[in-house]
């Protein structure tokens, strides 16, 4: 049953070929033999995922049940969940048992999922290789020896290794699309504001966007459907109708126009990421789609505009984290001041601890016109890039990442290498436009993804193009083989 989508998962419930029992008992069994493999979980739920699955199946048994009712998933723990540890990967919050549920995690709790437990991130979502969790980092299935993208990687390695159907995950920078190129299966981020983010811990609040990662677009319609929607406890989410993401997915993609950015395919890419690409095109013109070079002529200005923005709200959203409230406290403070340095040196790790200091320097007196006020307009001129690219094509396509999965440790070292992982993603956040990523091929034995880019609120249309593409390959359904 591993290897069904949740698609097949869910038609096999509705035949009566299984219950969502047995299907979550065969995930917890391999979850237990396989997991630490690849230390993609830092909770597991066994036996709230058995209570979930009979509640599930008592559903389906009254007939009040959707899509989802009795499908396995994992949440990304940096969605607060109650009554579960939700750590954000940090020994700040090690010990936090969230009192309330996250919206997104409530929703599809709603919906009928089971939870099987939390996965493995970057430290409350800062890197991009989940090598700063402080449980340890995530190896990627395909190769143990390289990662597997960050900051969701455990929810990208916990899905590619089918120890679960599908998991949540958050991009903030590229932090699902990265991961999932990297892993070889399908992650979207929605627009922002699309998926509330109330519950979901902040790292960047006016970039930070939840979304699913699945192995396919049609699981991909699937999750987003139950998770999108007006949130009035979210301020920056959007009250705009949620269409039938499943509706459109089998419509032809003949006539659709693709716009190429020449910056993307440039200096910096791959050659063997770029000869894949090119094949996955290739495939895309035989479906009918025609392909044009734009241009996006501020790329190369926002990955230095996204550490600027990004620090200085991390550095204002971490605040609170300052051992009195919650989370890590020093031992044996001698005053406010030593509790508030301790605490916070102690429960922080390195990368964390760099990025507060950037933003708070950013945000500071003399400094904000010149950092934060500046970059702010820099967002703005790639925003209107997009915006007159998309007066000539339908979407825009190109590398989700420059190359495929590097090797563990090998830019720990070197955090503006590390920064450049996600040089082709960024943007897209800065214009708070929707993405995804699509598994298209493999160089150097390692999965390589097609980064898909739309219009705000277009996700059907994402949808479409990534599912036809599906369906004339076959990389979606490639497993790595030690988890066959």
């Amino acid at each position: 049953m591993h290897n069904k989508t949740i698609a097949e998962l869910s038609a096999g419930l509705s035949a009566g070929e299984f219950s969502s029992v047995e299907l979550t008992e065969a995930c917890i069994q391999r979850i237990s033999t396989l997991a630490g493999r690849s230390n993609c979980f830092i909770t597991q739920t066994p036996e709230r995922a058995l209570e979930d699955a009979k509640h599930a199946d008592q559903r389906r048994a009254t007939g009040d049940f959707g899509p989802l009712t009795g499908i396995p998933i994992a949440h990304k723990d940096i969605f607060c969940t109650q009554g579960i540890r939700s750590s954000c990967a940090s020994k700040m919050l090690d010990s936090f048992v969230s009192p309330y549920e996250s919206t997104v995690s409530a929703k599809l709790k709603a919906a009928g999922t089971v939870l099987l437990g939390k996965t493995n991130m970057d430290e409350f979502a800062m890197g991009s290789s989940n090598e700063t969790s402080f449980y340890g980092p995530v190896r990627n299935p395909w190769n143990h020896d390289v990662v597997p993208g960050g900051s969701s990687g455990g929810s990208a390695a916990c899905v590619a290794a089918r120890l679960a159907s599908a998991a949540t995950g958050t991009d903030t920078g590229g932090s699902i699309r990265q991961p999932a190129a990297l892993c070889g299966i399908t992650g979207l981020k929605p627009t922002y504001g699309r998926v509330s983010r109330y519950g979901m811990i902040a790292f960047a609040s006016s970039l930070d966007q939840a979304g699913p990662m699945t192995r396919t677009a049609q699981d991909a319609a699937m999750m987003l459907q139950a998770m999108a929607g007006f949130d009035e406890r979210d301020s920056t989410s959007v009250d705009v109708g949620v269409p039938d993401y499943s509706a459109n997915l089998a419509d032809s993609i003949d006539g659709l126009t693709i716009g190429l950015p020449r910056e993307y395919f440039a200096e910096g890419l791959d050659s063997g990421v770029g000869d894949v690409l090119e094949q996955a095109l290739e495939t895309l013109r035989k479906l009918g789609a025609t392909t044009v070079d734009i241009d996006l002529p501020n790329t190369s200005l926002a990955v230095p505009a996204y550490y600027v923005v990004a620090p200085a709200e991390c550095s204002s959203n971490l605040s609170r984290m300052d051992g009195v409230r919650f989370g890590y406290r020093c031992e044996d403070p001698v005053d406010l001041e030593d509790l508030y340095k301790r605490s916070r040196g102690e429960g922080f790790g390195e990368e964390v601890k760099r990025r507060i200091m950037i933003g708070t320097y950013a945000l500071s007196a003399g400094y904000y016109d010149a950092y934060y006020l500046k970059a702010q307009r820099v967002r703005r001129l790639i925003s209107d890039d997009f915006t007159r690219a998309f007066d000539q094509v339908d979407v825009i396509m190109g590398p989700t990442a420059p190359s495929v999965a590097f090797a563990l440790g090998s830019k720990t070292d070197d955090p503006i290498g590390m920064y450049l992982s996600d040089i082709y993603t960024i943007a897209v956040n800065l214009a708070g436009l929707p993405a995804m990523s699509v598994p298209c091929g493999f160089a150097d034995e390692l999965p390589v993804g097609l980064q898909i880019i739309g219009k705000p609120f277009e996700e059907s249309r994402l949808l479409n193009v990534a599912h036809q593409f599906q369906q004339a390959t076959d990389w979606h359904q490639r497993a790595p083989q030690e988890y066959l």
